[in-house]
């Protein structure tokens, strides 16, 4: 009886530790998920789509054409250096554990990818994988500043100045949200960059439109762009390779990468029409160019709500960016005559403002996921504030001091003479078009 009584329990725990959820083993012993995976390579390639080519082109049609290879130009080698700095220290300080100073940087225990191989795992797929995806982020905030200094600044300075802002702002600001730093710890919502890329982007681009000053001939000189069909083709890219920036922040292929994805087109179509029908009606006639920033403008206001809000919130946000994002780049350029060439700020920085912000509103309503256990809506929004307001005040801080400091001992604008013959032939001795 003895021996058939402990066969029976031994049975029972068997068919007990059957039905224990899969997550609780994984949890304690995290295993290699293929579709997740999958997805996520599949993800870091739409990614680095968006820089190369997307962004490139989108900036490249929007400049004059003596200046449209300087842009090019500008956004490729951005991807070779932060794609260097990343492997040798700046993975490891935006992801790594920094120690007692974990809250504010990470440390250098990933430095050279040390200690990861291709059996490392980052929850369920591998840390080579998690790390490229986050490189392809890296690549790209740098790449949206171009936009607010393009025709005017120099080469060797750019290089300079976006080597120093991904190690001084960059890095720490993506450690605080996503690197279990502070803000992350607090509860901040950014699902896919609000605040780490767009807010941050936008800011160091109003500081560099103001201290390099205005181009040559701006505000009274019509500078219009020179190659639409390559903007617009530059757009469509962005909103395709989107799909793996805010999607692929899920890290799986699952329901909150689906609701993403589908999130972030409703955003993108929603700021596209919001801009389109503001335009009409402030000006009689809806553009082109206003079609496609509105959907960048839709696109970078839905990326921190991304994984958090419902269609419903989506709708909203996108159609607020598209008004708002309208209305700041006319007031801007307009009013008070800021030459933020290509409206990086009032497109990235109001944007990721205006979605870090709402993330806390609709996270809650109209079909969010809802909020931790124990916060409400006003402190959620409260911990947002707090988020843009320090990203803001570091990132403009820090960018001032580097920009004034290169100016100093460098100096930042190109010459009358170059800025006139265009940077293409005065830094590059190459031109876009032989016609």
């Amino acid at each position: 009886m003895r021996f058939h009584h402990l066969i029976g329990s031994r049975l029972a725990v068997i068919a007990l530790l059957t039905f224990i959820p899969s997550e609780t083993w994984a949890a304690e012993a995290p295993t290699l998920n293929a579709a997740n995976t999958a997805w996520m390579l599949t993800a870091t390639v739409l990614v680095l789509f968006m820089t190369i080519p997307g962004l490139a082109l989108f900036y490249a049609g929007l400049v004059r054409a003596k200046n449209a290879l300087s842009v090019l130009m500008q956004c490729f080698a951005i991807t070779c250096i932060v794609s260097i700095v990343w492997v040798l220290f700046g993975y490891s300080l935006a992801f790594g554990d920094g120690g007692s100073i974990n809250a504010w940087l990470g440390g250098l225990s990933r430095a050279l990818m040390g200690g990861i191989d291709a059996g490392t795992l980052k929850g369920t797929i591998p840390e080579t994988v998690f790390a490229m995806f986050q490189l392809t982020f890296a690549i790209i905030t740098p790449a949206l500043i171009v936009g607010a200094f393009a025709e005017r600044i120099k080469f060797t300075g750019m290089l300079l100045f976006s080597l120093l802002w991904l190690l001084l702002v960059y890095i720490p600001v993506c450690h605080w949200v996503w690197g279990d730093g502070w803000l992350q710890k607090m509860g901040i919502m950014d699902f896919a960059g609000g605040t780490v890329v767009h807010l941050n982007a936008g800011m160091a681009a109003l500081v560099s439109a103001l201290v390099l000053r205005k181009r040559k001939g701006f505000p009274e000189t019509p500078m219009p762009p020179h190659n639409l069909t390559m903007t617009v083709a530059g757009a469509c890219m962005l909103w395709v390779g989107w799909f793996g920036f805010n999607a692929g922040s899920a890290l799986a292929a699952d329901g909150t990468a689906g609701m993403a994805m589908l999130v972030t087109h409703i955003g993108a179509a929603s700021g596209s029409l919001a801009w389109m029908f503001s335009e009409w009606v402030r000006y009689g006639k809806p553009s082109v160019l206003g079609i496609v920033t509105g959907m960048v403008a839709g696109l970078g206001t839905i990326t921190p709500a991304s994984g958090f809000v419902g269609p419903g919130g989506a709708l909203i946000i996108g159609a607020t960016a598209g008004v708002c994002c309208f209305l700041a780049t006319n007031y801007m350029k307009r009013r008070l005559h800021v030459d933020d060439s290509l409206d990086v700020f009032p497109v990235h920085g109001v944007g990721g403002t205006i979605g870090t912000l709402l993330t806390g509103v609709f996270a809650g309503t109209l079909g969010g996921v809802g909020y931790a256990q124990g916060i409400t809506m006003g402190q959620q929004v409260l911990t947002q504030l707090t988020g843009i307001a320090a990203t803001a005040v570091w990132c403009g801080g820090v960018t001032y001091l580097i920009l004034k400091v290169l100016d100093a001992l460098h100096g930042l604008r190109v010459s009358h003479e170059e800025e006139v013959q265009g940077l293409d032939t005065a830094l590059h001795n190459e031109t876009g078009y032989n016609l």
